[in-house]
């Protein structure tokens, strides 16, 4: 039996929802590539499988923003909103900590919903996912600028003629009889070209590594040995990368988390999530570690300021200062953990939202007659009552003390995570930041 499709409301977004099993944990799909809410259960194979799943948990299905049965948005989301509609749909679900089962290229969401989100997270399991799509000297199992758009033009093969679509999808798995054609159109109905053309070049700018080492629930990743679009040594990477993670590798299993494939898959999945659930590591203390970007900001020139106004008159310039800052924390999401004079330091849980809001104080305070300078990075920083701390901490002031007057400064981290946001960067080359080891790639964030 189908099970309803209901809605939760992201933002203005409603994001298309279904609820499927009572097992005793809960247990979050989140999907690849496109997915369609109603349609992924005419798939016999893929119907089978998330019914299986649903039989030892209660079983979380949605559709991205874009895609599906979800509305429809301008351009591709980015990973921030990604994870803003999940914790929606677990809201409304009254699901208040899950395991996240991503495939593919869910599976990049998943891994910063963890790092970001540990108390809501109880486990992470990753099917044939990747943290990064293109090649780097210091990642060589990515796609070439040739390769990728190889690839792009063979996966909108999908919306071509219908011998071709299901030749496509034909290569991707081990087929059920007749799986192929309920999945070409499944993935016709689940996204229009123009959307799947904006979903894969978003991807092509993903980059999550600076993630893993931050990952600090149980994980499982799961990978197939015959998969020809993410190989497997970008899964071996990652469980070298995440602590204490789990590899499991599947003789002749191909990508995609479909047909007979996902036989074998299945109780991997199962026994691992039981144990831990059987284990009572599901509900746990208040995590001590969580991602995080942080922001910091000072007057540029306050010394002379002060002088040039006298006590009285910045006094005043501070007080507006202060009341602007805090103005744009609440609207963008952020939370102020520390004020020492005419600087601010604050965090966020979304690094777009972050570099958004420190672009915003950046404009305001010119009414003031002053300029501020700006710097963020992204990373896994100690709780301590409350606040952050920890060496990306550290990170972040030091990368604010680069920028320039009027600038928002940000660590490369930063800008690999905001891939289909539409911010644009200016290279500022490498720096050495002050009792911080190594070299770091600094962006101006071009306003």
């Amino acid at each position: 039996m189908r099970p309803e499709t209901r809605y939760a409301h992201s933002g203005d977004v409603s994001i298309a929802y279904q609820v499927v099993g009572e097992g005793p944990f809960d247990l979050v799909f989140v999907p690849g590539f496109v997915s369609h809410a109603e349609l992924r259960w005419t798939v016999p194979s893929f119907a089978r499988s998330l019914s299986q799943l649903a039989l030892f948990s209660r079983l979380i299905l949605f559709d991205k923003r874009g895609t599906g049965m979800s509305d429809r948005v301008g351009g591709a989301p980015t990973l921030e909103s990604r994870m803003d509609d999940l914790r929606a749909v677990m809201d409304s679900v009254e699901c208040r900590r899950a395991a996240l089962f991503g495939v593919s290229e869910g599976a990049p969401m998943s891994l910063l919903f963890a790092a970001s989100y540990p108390e809501r997270t109880a486990a992470l399991v990753l099917r044939s996912g990747f943290p990064r799509m293109m090649w780097a000297p210091d990642y060589p199992w990515g796609r070439t600028e040739e390769g990728y758009r190889s690839d792009l033009e063979r996966e909108l093969r999908i919306f071509g003629p219908r011998d071709q679509a299901e030749d496509l999808v034909r290569s991707l798995g081990h087929w059920e009889e007749g799986d192929v054609p309920a999945i070409v159109d499944y993935l016709r109905w689940s996204a229009t070209p123009g959307a799947l053309e904006a979903l894969l070049l978003m991807n092509k700018e993903i980059d999550v590594r600076h993630v893993l080492p931050a990952i600090r629930v149980p994980t499982m990743i799961i990978h197939g040995l015959d998969d020809t679009v993410v190989s497997v040594e970008v899964a071996r990477y990652m469980a070298n990368s995440i602590p204490g993670a789990q590899l499991v590798e599947v003789a002749g299993a191909r990508h995609l988390h479909w047909g007979q494939d996902a036989v074998a898959i299945q109780s991997e999945v199962e026994r691992f999530l039981t144990a831990i659930w059987e284990a009572g590591d599901w509900e746990e203390a208040e995590p001590d570690r969580v991602l995080a970007t942080v922001l910091f900001t000072d007057i540029v020139g306050s010394t002379a300021k002060a002088v040039e106004l006298g006590d009285a008159g910045w006094r005043q310039v501070l007080e507006r200062h202060h009341a602007v800052i805090r103005r744009q924390l609440v609207r963008f999401r952020g939370r102020e953990l520390d004020t020492a004079g005419d600087g601010f330091f604050a965090s966020f849980d979304g690094p777009a939202r972050a570099i958004r809001c420190a672009c915003a104080i950046a404009e305001a305070v010119k009414d003031l007659g002053i300029d501020i300078r700006a710097g963020l990075h992204t990373g896994e920083c100690e709780l301590l009552d409350g606040k952050v701390g920890g060496i990306a901490v550290h990170i972040g002031a030091r990368v604010a003390s680069e920028a320039h007057p009027g600038e928002v400064l940000v660590s490369s981290t930063v800008k690999d995570l905001v891939a289909g946001s539409g911010l644009q960067f200016r290279e500022r080359g490498v720096a050495s930041l002050k009792d911080v080891p190594g070299e770091w790639r600094l962006y101006a964030v071009a306003q």
